[in-house]
């Protein structure tokens, strides 16, 4: 997908052997021993994570130095840059703005970008700006990947972008075709619990399977300390063959 208008979008997530992500419940090993350190070797100018991720970011944040005034107005759903050139970017998914990021407007030292809906209150856009948070609109009430990314790339200059969200996050990145690689850190432990989020989850019938929709080509496998295995997939979308 990537090219002049969008950037290269790797997913980067750890999984047990049934592609289940809630590593903290593993117990036998240490699940995060490798992650950072290959998230420095995909050298991504931005990562992308959800809403639950980053709140603990937005917990740990100094409240504005004054309170947000002007609540007659209303605010026109318009993108906000408020860095660019940073050396790098964090971005948030959060399409109701239910995060406070306060007077943070970085995350060691990664500018903060939060992607909103147009249906966000108005209440909730009245602080970033006050706050030195950039923000950009994608969808009306879900987020539009598509559109995220591709003003990702031109407000911001973002070439490589690494989403390492949540399951229904990355699986509605494949679902909607803006994910080119898959970096995935393969643990030597077994989950097995029913519902669990997995690394692509989306909501559908056996007919939406990505199974036939996107094939993926190994392209590097790498065995790592403690049992990990490092696998790269490139990830392209199938073409239907036309009907005769």
């Amino acid at each position: 997908m990537a090219d002049a208008q969008h950037p290269y979008v790797i997913c980067h997530m750890t999984t047990s052997v049934d592609g289940r992500i809630k590593v903290r419940r593993w117990k036998t090993l240490d699940a995060d021993s490798h992650y950072e350190r290959v998230h420095g070797e995909l050298k991504g100018d931005a990562w992308m994570c959800g809403r639950v991720t980053m709140q603990g970011y937005a917990d740990s944040a100094d409240p504005l130095p004054e309170p947000v005034i002007d609540e007659t107005n209303p605010i026109p759903r318009e993108d906000h840059v408020a860095k660019r050139g940073a050396s790098g970017y964090a971005v948030a998914l959060d399409a109701r703005g239910r995060l406070d990021w306060g007077a943070r407007n970085e995350i060691e030292g990664d500018h903060i970008v939060v992607v909103l809906t147009e249906s966000v209150p108005d209440a909730r856009l009245r602080a970033p700006a006050a706050g030195g948070q950039s923000y950009l609109f994608a969808g009306d009430r879900t987020v539009d990947f598509a559109l995220a990314v591709t003003k990702l790339r031109a407000l911001f200059g973002i070439e490589r972008l690494l989403v390492e969200g949540g399951g229904h996050i990355n699986g509605s990145m494949l679902k909607a075709g803006v994910i080119d690689e898959l970096s995935l850190l393969l643990a030597p432990a077994v989950d097995g619990v029913s519902g669990t989020p997995a690394l692509f989850d989306f909501a559908g019938e056996e007919a939406d399977s990505m199974g036939g929709r996107c094939k993926l080509d190994l392209t590097a496998c790498e065995t790592l300390s403690g049992g990990v295995v490092w696998l790269r997939y490139r990830i392209t979308p199938v073409t239907e063959a036309a009907p005769r």
